[in-house]
């Protein structure tokens, strides 16, 4: 077993030898965020994934998000360390369920959020982020209805901000669902005048009562714009790695959850899954490789284009 130094160095050099890039979710732990080639959320990991000149893509993520690269990428080799990291919003939309969704409303245009499966991407007509969705929603003709899917916390969000009457999805994050206000009240009792910065698949009254909503990206700018000292961050608590590095003179607070856990702040599991271990085993072997049906492949890729065409 190789300690944590000896496994960054070896990952670095077969990362030169096989021409490979390692792309990071801002909620990996941070010792992949701090090899990796580029760190982002799920929109820059997307615009990287479609420019890099390299055979290998590693995707330090989960499954939705190594699909995507593998979208983008056709002809090139993506490997995620671990094929179980899935994600509970992708899980809570089925194709079929999906399908069944559109067949029954066939006037509505379909924007799929981009935590989704490579199966739904490829029956919507548009792919939206975080980063992006209010760009998106508002380059649709104000007549057209649409149905959002799968993240109805986030579709919430996006109906107050655009105006525009969605029909939502019932599903969400356990993550951002996770978060219980009662707990942010009292470290408000020991923080009083921190911001509350919050990720918009947090749930409604949550976002009520935040300072800033937005995507990890926009929160991460957020904090290093801003001149408040302190800040109580709703998102996954991966995001506190990057953000303490840009701003380490003020104090950061990752929210707390409803579950009595040892860090008092919510975590991925699914995210977490991902290890320096079985990166180097992944860069290794070339394995676990992701691999799409040809045809699928080619339908997820028209909606991914068209958002990153809008953005």
């Amino acid at each position: 077993m190789y300690n944590s130094e000896e496994l960054k160095d070896k990952i670095l050099k077969l990362k030169k030898e096989k021409n490979a890039v390692i792309l990071a979710h801002y909620y990996q732990e941070e010792a992949i965020q701090d090899i990796a080639d580029f760190v982002g959320d799920s929109l820059e990991l997307s615009r990287k994934a479609s420019q890099t000149d390299s055979e290998i893509i590693v995707f330090a993520g989960v499954h939705f998000m190594a699909e995507t690269a593998k979208i983008l990428n056709p002809n090139k080799k993506v490997l995620l360390p671990d094929l179980d990291a899935g994600c509970s919003l992708a899980d809570a939309c089925s194709a079929d369920e999906f399908a069944n969704f559109r067949y029954q409303y066939p006037d509505h245009l379909a924007i799929s959020y981009i935590n989704c499966s490579a199966e739904v991407k490829a029956m919507s007509d548009l792919i939206c982020t975080s980063a992006n969705a209010v760009k998106i929603i508002q380059s649709i003709p104000k007549g057209q209805p649409i149905l959002f899917a799968p993240d109805k916390n986030l579709g919430k969000y996006l109906i107050r901000e655009t105006g525009r009457d969605m029909l939502l999805w019932e599903g969400a994050c356990m993550v951002h669902e996770a978060f219980s206000i009662e707990k942010i009240m009292e470290v408000w009792k020991k923080y009083p005048k921190a911001k509350l910065v919050a990720h918009p698949e947090s749930e409604p009254h949550l976002l009520k009562v935040a300072d800033f909503v937005g995507s990890t990206s926009a929160m991460l700018k957020f904090v290093q714009k801003d001149d408040h000292p302190s800040y109580i961050i709703a998102t996954e608590a991966g995001i506190l790695h990057e953000m303490q590095k840009a701003v380490p003179q003020k104090v950061l607070i990752p929210a707390p959850s409803h579950e009595n856990n040892t860090c008092a702040c919510s975590e991925c599991a699914f995210m977490k899954m991902n290890s320096l271990e079985n990166l180097y085993q992944c860069l290794k072997l070339g394995a676990p490789e992701i691999t799409l049906d040809p045809d699928i492949q080619t339908k997820a890729l028209l909606p991914i284009q068209k958002m990153l065409n809008i953005s």
